[in-house]
């Protein structure tokens, strides 16, 4: 009996929530997703979204930002309040940085700017797909670890523990904090930070890196009395294990 129950879990599909008013992009995000063997439930507006999102169990929720009733990114702050574990992917036309800093602030995991592919869409649904439902246990059976004292993040499922307890990072926060464990012991510049998570040119005018280096800090380094993150004036941030 255990073993069929095993099997019947194993098949079963992946629930994704698309909150999407424009009939057309939703026809098109939804039969995609259905050909590749995900449930798919959807919603033309914000409230009808919420009352899915809170009500029911989704492994990824789609979000246009520009929605009816109760928009994209409000949405997006109402679910991450009450589930840190459902991963939400935002679409919307509005492509600059400002723009995606909030909504990678509101909680988003993941950020598509319209007009896109299928194919990219499915390929972010994939993976953000992988990172849920996973538990603390498969950070440290996984062989893709990297630890740094007592924290240790596993560059394959995209999961974080410290000191036993798995921390909720965003995309962006996890490429950030990705890039300081390669690097560690080592000063990382702003320059450098921006060219390889941003893919942008460093604006002295903007203060995106300090932003999301407080995110971090809140979540590594907060309540523990050994930090590992610090910021060197002039110079950049490093993560140390010392």
């Amino acid at each position: 009996m255990a073993e069929l129950i095993q099997k019947i879990m194993s098949t079963e599909k992946q629930k994704i929530l698309v909150v999407e008013d424009e009939p057309d992009v939703l026809q098109f995000i939804k039969q995609g997703l259905d050909e590749n063997g995900f449930d798919v439930e959807f919603a033309y507006d914000g409230e009808i979204g919420k009352k899915l999102a809170l009500s029911k169990s989704y492994d990824v929720i789609i979000l246009d930002i520009i929605i009816p009733g109760l928009n994209g990114l409000e949405l997006c702050k109402i679910i991450r309040s009450q589930n840190s574990e459902v991963k939400i992917l935002l679409l919307t036309a509005l492509g600059s940085l400002d723009d995606k800093l909030e909504g990678f602030e509101a909680g988003a995991d993941d950020y598509l700017i319209k007009p896109f592919d299928f194919l990219e869409l499915l390929a972010r649904v994939n993976v953000l797909a992988k990172r849920t439902g996973q538990t603390a246990e498969t950070v440290t059976q996984d062989q893709h670890i990297i630890k740094v004292a007592d924290l240790a993040i596993n560059t394959n499922n995209k999961r974080v523990i410290r000191a036993n307890k798995e921390i909720t990072l965003t995309a962006k926060e996890f490429a950030l904090l990705e890039l300081l464990v390669l690097n560690k012991n080592r000063v990382l510049s702003k320059v450098e930070i921006a060219e390889k998570i941003w893919g942008i040119n460093f604006d002295r005018g903007t203060n995106v890196i300090e932003v999301y280096m407080n995110f971090l800090r809140k979540k590594i380094d907060k309540g523990y009395s050994v930090k590992l993150l610090h910021t060197l004036v002039g110079m950049g941030y490093i993560l140390k294990d010392e």
